[in-house]
């Protein structure tokens, strides 16, 4: 029965974005996104030095959304969770990940280029980069990030 419930949300996972790519494709947004354009920002709900750009959608708001994130090398992301799942495909550099509510470096796993993670919604995470690492994100926004010790928001400071 599991397994039915799982090929059938498959499906309809698949038959949404079909849907969405076609309306693209018929003129309604068609989007190609060349390195060289990205406009990369500072993001003030990240680490100083890190900045994003929105490449499909609004990360804000909710529906579909795919980001790019550019860390310098040592960003260091302290605990923190996402309302929503979170995926992440290493476009470059190294990623290092860890679950929990503390930033343990012996719990960091490394993510390399061409390495994709999926973290469960409000599941606590932390992250280090070795060399200047870009992320790319997708999801279902708004995407929010909270952090487990609210002094460690950059929001904040």
């Amino acid at each position: 029965m599991k397994k039915s419930i799982g090929l059938t949300a498959l499906l309809v996972t698949v038959l949404c974005f079909c849907a969405l790519a076609a309306d693209k494709e018929a003129g309604h947004g068609h989007i190609v996104v060349l390195p060289d354009k990205i406009e990369y920002k500072p993001n003030p709900a990240l680490p100083a030095g890190v900045k994003t750009a929105a490449l499909v959608g609004d990360p804000t708001k909710a529906g579909p959304y795919v980001i790019r994130a550019k860390l310098p090398d040592g960003t260091k992301i302290s605990p923190h969770w996402h309302p929503d799942a979170e995926n992440v495909t290493v476009i470059q550099g190294t990623f290092l990940i860890g679950t929990g509510d503390k930033l343990d470096e012996t719990k960091l796993k490394t993510v390399p280029v061409g390495g994709f993670m999926h973290m469960p919604k409000e599941m606590r995470h932390f992250a280090t980069v070795k060399g200047e690492t870009i992320l790319q994100v997708h999801g279902i926004g708004p995407f929010e990030i909270n952090y487990v010790n609210p002094t460690d928001d950059p929001r904040k400071k």
